[in-house]
């Protein structure tokens, strides 16, 4: 995956999470849950902290200080991006690229992330989550299964 290439990805993941929560915005309201099946339910919610609620109290008035930690990462895991050797790893780090700029745009334009992805079984019930996170969840699965892959160095025998 060359440049281009991770730049198109990462831009694929923010378009999709942008355009799903502007359709979640417009269609749900706040905290009503729309059963989709059976364990999945579109619930409408606002996420002031880190990813899945985390946080929420200590950073819910500062918007500002958590989009600019996660846009100095962002800049950081695109560099390490970029450099990456295997096109796993580098699409990995354009999926989370991708949906941490889609956080990071939803915390600068009404001060916390959007919420709708809505899971549960039974007594457990997984915090809400958005298409963004998805991509930072499934970027980091394929760095994971990308250095799983790495040929490994062997060392000089000792004879």
């Amino acid at each position: 995956m060359r440049s281009p290439s991770f730049i198109g990805l990462a831009v694929l993941a923010l378009v999709l999470d942008q355009v799903t929560k502007t359709a979640a915005l417009a269609m749900l309201d706040h905290h009503v849950p729309v059963p989709v099946f059976p364990g999945f339910n579109l619930t409408l919610g606002f996420n002031t902290g880190a990813s899945f609620g985390m946080f929420d109290n200590t950073m819910a008035d500062r918007p500002m200080v958590m989009a600019a930690l996660t846009g100095a990462l962002a800049i950081f895991l695109t560099w390490l991006g970029l450099r990456a050797r295997l096109p796993l790893e580098r699409a990995g780090f354009a999926l989370i690229v991708g949906g941490a700029s889609g956080n990071i745009i939803d915390r600068l334009r009404q001060g916390a992330v959007t919420d709708f992805l809505d899971f549960y079984w039974r007594g457990w019930h997984w915090p809400a989550f958005n298409g963004a996170d998805a991509a930072i969840f499934l970027g980091a699965v394929a760095i994971l299964l990308a250095g799983m892959k790495r040929p490994q160095k062997t060392g000089a025998s000792v004879g």
